[in-house]
């Protein structure tokens, strides 16, 4: 199946639905079926892969390296560098780090991961050198709210920025006051992490009436939910091969005019600036 894209700030296509992995390579009795998880995610057409270093202390991508050893070509993988290495030389030598572990020349989206203690000028500065020196395609940032995007963009090649990963879901509705509209208006994409409430919106009962409606399920819903926003992608995290053609299905979902008002009114929609949430 070809996954519909949306198109970063410089055209490069980036996937609408794929796959996060944090929590990946915690418990060796899961690796296989992590693994197969991943594998399974690519022959769906899911190839949007996500990552960090901070994930296993860096075994999750050392475990993405291993899935997708002999299949790179085929997925869009996404890392985040942490804040305590994204200094001007820190972001480089993180960024080695993550390609040795991932098995791979280069990082197609590099992102921070969240604010930290050094200026963003810095850590820009060193995504432009990676990016000119083909280590990553594109960089990004990570639960950055709309003062801290406006602040980017006075960084020297900051309006380079291209995409912002935020937790966003039904029950995480504050960046529609303002980052939603902000990145829209900018032609920013944003990647919506736990679409699920990490499972915890299942087992809403106007999120199963819903899905009964559509004879869907409650998890494909909710991340039917998050895609209906222009220009917004999701990475739900899967851990096993059943669930990602459950989260595949999730693209056939056409929400109705009815079923959103039928979600607002069970999860409304805020009614003032709320402080960007962080899991």
């Amino acid at each position: 199946m070809t996954v519909p894209t949306i198109a970063l700030p410089d055209g490069t296509p980036m996937p609408l639905l794929g796959v996060g992995t944090w929590g990946y390579a915690e418990q060796p009795a899961r690796r296989r079926d992590e693994i197969d998880s991943l594998r399974a995610a690519l022959d769906a057409g899911l190839t949007m892969i996500d990552t960090a270093e901070m994930y296993a202390d860096g075994g999750a991508e050392e475990l993405v390296g291993e899935a997708l050893a002999a299949r790179r070509d085929e997925a869009f993988l996404v890392d985040k560098v942490l804040p305590s290495d994204a200094s001007r030389h820190g972001t480089v030598e993180a960024c080695d780090r993550a390609l040795r572990r991932l098995r791979t020349d280069r990082i197609d989206l590099y992102l921070l991961h969240w604010r930290g203690r050094y200026p963003l000028a810095e850590t820009v500065e060193a995504f432009v050198e990676l990016r000119d020196a083909g280590k990553i395609r594109a960089w990004g940032v990570s639960n950055l709210d709309v003062d801290d995007l406006a602040e980017l963009d006075e960084v020297p090649n900051g309006d380079q920025v291209a995409t912002d990963q935020i937790l966003y879901n039904l029950v995480r509705r504050g960046p529609e006051w303002d980052l939603l509209p902000w990145a829209e208006r900018r032609g920013l994409p944003l990647m919506a992490y736990s679409p699920v409430e990490q499972g915890r919106l299942l087992d809403e009962p106007a999120l199963r009436e819903v899905a009964d409606r559509h004879d869907a399920t409650p998890a494909q819903i909710a991340i039917a939910w998050v895609l209906d926003h222009p220009g917004v992608s999701a990475i739900p995290k899967t851990a096993t091969p059943a669930r990602i053609a459950e989260n595949q299905a999730a693209l056939d979902v056409a929400l109705t005019d009815d079923d959103r008002a039928a979600l607002d009114a069970a999860f409304p929609p805020p009614d003032r600036k709320r402080p960007l949430e962080i899991l």
